[in-house]
């Protein structure tokens, strides 16, 4: 199953990756539109972490065993078996958040506003995420790579 992949050396901490998380998933798909009239306004899937000068996207790496999974209460994460993809069904999540606490990977987010998670899904319905193909130095990769 293809996932994105980081290479730290080369990102610049620009956050477009975040940038155009947004715009992915909000309603409009327009950058204006999403960042200035939506409301709420959705939240970024990738969070780029800064311990200048180094500076790392994370996201949800759709893990074999996925903690996240074992951890929710209501069934609202779970693997689907035939993409590998790890999924979220907001109508079911409960707002609990265990499986923020359960990533190792810090890759769950929190929607404060409507107290649920978002998590990366890779653009499923674009084939390719946002923010790979709008990542400026290619620090994202979107490839079959490797197994956690």
């Amino acid at each position: 199953m293809p996932r994105v992949v980081v290479k730290p050396e080369v990102c610049i901490g620009c956050h477009l990756c975040e940038v155009w998380c947004v715009v992915a998933h909000s309603r409009s798909k327009n950058i204006l539109k999403a960042f200035l009239h939506e409301t709420p306004r959705p939240v970024p899937r990738v969070v780029v972490e800064e311990n200048l000068p180094f500076t790392l996207p994370v996201h949800c790496r759709h893990c074999i065993e996925p903690s996240c999974v074992e951890a929710c209460i209501s069934g609202a994460l779970y693997r689907d078996p035939l993409t590998g993809r790890v999924e979220h069904d907001a109508d079911r999540c409960v707002g609990c958040y265990s499986c923020v606490m359960a990533c190792p990977y810090g890759a769950v987010v929190i929607d404060e506003v409507n107290r649920k998670i978002a998590r990366c899904d890779l653009c499923k319905e674009m084939g390719e995420p946002a923010c790979v193909k709008q990542c400026p130095n290619r620090a994202l990769v979107y490839q079959d790579s490797f197994t956690s």
